[in-house]
């Protein structure tokens, strides 16, 4: 292709390739072969304008294009795209050699990006329908001139979001709400040249907002260093091509278990960073509680959090994470964290500690294909004097647009959060700085509505509503979940002194 392809055109093509999969796979499967071809076609397609380049520049000289210091991947004869397109049987094979000798033949940055997905199984993908997956994909070039880092990251972050709505609930494992994330960002500021950890990544979105933050300012990005952690193979190999889309090379994500197994160590500590973006996965129940309560890493700082709730554990993995002086973290939570009866104590030192330095409460709907009201928890490990002492509540559960069975924060939205944040006055019904002394006196209580009463959504001053109609869901359940654990622990001591309950 001679013209660059226009923002819509990409997305289209992209797409298309989606389409071609309905009827053989899943729509939660798509991205385990779309994302690996995409970023197939695309290495190949940026290593042919490169030889070209150094072909030109050495006036014919094939040895000297070859060389592999004109190339950022090295691209095996055969194993480039042109020969797996040539190809006609056992094509999800050919794709998957194709694939591993690429990973051999760049070992520091592309092992294991791939994934693992079942190329060779034709029951699910016949030859015929690969063959249409290659020749959809070779309908353009996407070569740096033809299509920039800057749109092709655009239109990957584009495909994420398609996926997301259409592999419904699984979503929110790689996909976080993109202007909560905007918002998030924009809370933190990150600067050129600082370090920025997301412990459970997903697709890197929340790592590459940082590096977007920075182009928007027209600072220098080149020099922030992003790591990532992901449990999931498939999703941290999306995160890596993704951050490799988007022109992206300083970064290291890793696939691990961040609780039970966390990568990025030195010595006997954790590594700590400037900056923390992350929306740990929500009350996972299946983790390794007793080897948190003797953690060699140090992280239960606070305490150890119960067997069905492991946000208290990622939160203390986010403050052991934090530079001592620059570290500040924006973590997305479900609101229950800030009132729940069985991680009192833990909240109790937390808030002791003063690194909580803001609480932004959001509306409902912002956690991908979940109604649950979300909640933005800023800390700070050396927080500004004016906030030593004190935590800025936000109440900003009306600040949400939705179209389309999804809400999402408007720019304004955005502005008048951080307009909030920012500014030294309160703003009756959305924002207070308030000292701790009274949140010792609500027995450590982080709930919103206990410091401020949200506006009513129809503009006529504060809510007589202390809480909202979700809040009150999950403290219903918490209350019943404890009721039923005190029953459980009542029958083992009656069975125990030989009483018998039926």
């Amino acid at each position: 292709m001679n013209a660059s392809l226009s923002q819509s055109q990409l997305e289209s093509y992209l797409w298309g390739a989606a389409v071609l999969l309905r009827g053989y796979i899943d729509a939660g499967d798509y991205k385990q072969f779309i994302f690996p071809l995409l970023f197939f076609k695309r290495m190949c397609d940026v290593y042919d304008e490169e030889y070209a380049a150094a072909l030109a520049e050495s006036d014919g000289d094939e040895g000297y294009a070859a060389f592999a210091e004109n190339h950022r991947f090295q691209i095996p004869s055969d194993a480039h795209w042109n020969n797996v397109r040539q190809i006609g049987k056992n094509v999800g094979k050919t794709i998957q050699d194709a694939m591993r000798r690429i990973e051999k033949a760049n070992p520091e940055k592309l092992y294991g990006i791939f994934g693992d997905a079942q190329w060779t199984n034709k029951d699910r993908l016949p030859d015929r329908t690969l063959k249409e997956l290659i020749e959809h994909f070779s309908s353009q070039t996407l070569s740096i001139a033809n299509c920039p880092e800057d749109e092709l990251g655009v239109g990957y972050e584009y495909l994420i979001k398609k996926f997301a709505d259409d592999s419904g609930h699984t979503a929110a494992e790689f996909y976080t709400n993109r202007t909560v994330v905007h918002l998030m960002t924009e809370l933190l500021q990150p600067q050129p040249g600082e370090s920025i950890y997301d412990p459970t990544c997903g697709s890197g979105g929340m790592l590459l907002s940082c590096i977007t933050h920075l182009q928007r300012q027209k600072n220098e990005w080149r020099n922030v260093r992003l790591y990532g952690q992901e449990r999931n193979l498939m999703t941290s190999g999306i995160a890596r091509m993704n951050c490799f889309l988007h022109g992206v090379e300083d970064f290291e994500i890793v696939r691990g278990d961040t609780l039970s197994n966390p990568k990025f160590v030195e010595g006997d500590c954790l590594r700590q960073f400037d900056v923390v973006l992350a929306n740990p996965p929500y009350s996972i129940k299946q983790w390794d509680r007793d080897a948190f309560s003797a953690d060699p890493w140090g992280r239960n700082i606070y305490g150890t959090p119960p067997q069905g709730r492991a946000d208290y554990a990622f939160w203390q993995h986010i403050i052991q994470s934090m530079n001592p002086k620059t570290g500040r973290c924006a973590i997305l939570f479900p609101h229950g964290v800030l009132f729940r009866n069985e991680e009192r104590d833990m909240r109790e030192k937390l808030v002791e500690h003063d690194v909580i330095e803001c609480v932004l409460g959001l509306g409902p709907n912002l956690f991908y294909n979940s109604p649950m009201e979300a909640c933005v928890v800023v800390c700070h490990m050396n927080k500004p004097r004016k906030r030593k002492g004190k935590i800025k509540f936000i109440n900003a559960v009306n600040e949400l647009a939705r179209e389309r069975a999804q809400s999402f924060l408007t720019n304004e939205h955005i502005r008048r959060i951080l307009s909030a944040y920012e500014g030294r006055e309160d703003v009756e019904g959305f924002s207070r700085l308030v000292p701790l002394e009274e949140v010792r006196a609500q027995k450590h209580n982080l709930s919103i509505p206990l410091y401020v009463r949200s506006e009513s959504s129809n503009g006529s001053g504060p809510s007589e509503e202390p809480t909202s109609l979700s809040t009150t869901i999950e403290a219903w359940q918490e209350s019943s979940n404890e009721l039923r654990r005190s029953m459980d622990a009542l029958v083992v001591s009656l069975g125990a002194a030989g009483i018998h309950v039926r």
